[in-house]
């Protein structure tokens, strides 16, 4: 069994940066701890797909970079992850920068008894997605879509189709950063940024 791990990153994420912090860098920080987690997974190949450009030096070496479009579909992107030969993917936004390891195993875990499983985002949208390859044709997900998971049980030809998994949340508004816990290890760059202001 092949798995890639995909850290998601989209120009828009840098929205959440919360006052008195640059946008940018509270992107590229957000999306380095988030790597961080996924880099770390054992039996998992990273990979970082990305509307922003100059963020090679966030990756370790080796690891493949998918130039996306800032609005390109998941679905789109999907079917290009299906050209690595990966058995199973997850797609992790880079908004989730304390996400715990143990939340991405769920994801594929539970690709067991569904064909795509949720992270669901405790304030709309989902953290992460997983599911075969190739995608499963009748799915279109929209990570962003306040409840994902309706949307792809609506689309799906049954509605076991779509499995979840715990949530967790992701740092949408500049509010959002409230939600990170100190206690929590890593998140160490989006930390050493918001302790800063």
């Amino acid at each position: 069994m092949t798995r890639i791990a995909a850290v998601l990153v989209r120009q828009r994420m840098a929205q959440a940066a919360p006052p008195g912090v640059d946008p940018e860098r509270f992107l590229e920080a957000m999306a380095e701890d988030t790597y961080e987690v996924v880099a770390g997974l054992e039996l998992v190949t990273p990979v970082l797909i990305t509307s922003v450009p100059g963020l090679d030096d966030l990756v370790w070496p080796g690891t493949e970079i998918i130039v996306i479009a800032e609005d390109e579909p998941l679905k789109q992107v999907l079917t290009r992850l299906h050209d690595h030969e990966a058995d199973q993917v997850a797609v992790v936004n880079a908004d989730a920068p304390d996400l715990p390891p143990l939340l991405i195993g769920k994801l594929f875990r539970e690709l067991g008894r569904a064909e795509i499983t949720i992270c669901p985002s405790e304030n709309g949208g989902a953290v992460a997605m997983a599911c075969a390859l190739p995608p499963p044709t009748w799915a279109d997900p929209d990570l962003d879509a306040h409840d994902v998971v309706k949307e792809l049980r609506t689309q799906a030809p049954g509605p076991r189709r779509v499995a979840t998994t715990p949530g967790w949340h992701r740092l949408r508004t500049p509010q959002d950063v409230e939600r990170l816990d100190p206690g929590l290890e890593g998140w160490d760059n989006t930390r050493a940024l918001v302790r800063a202001r």
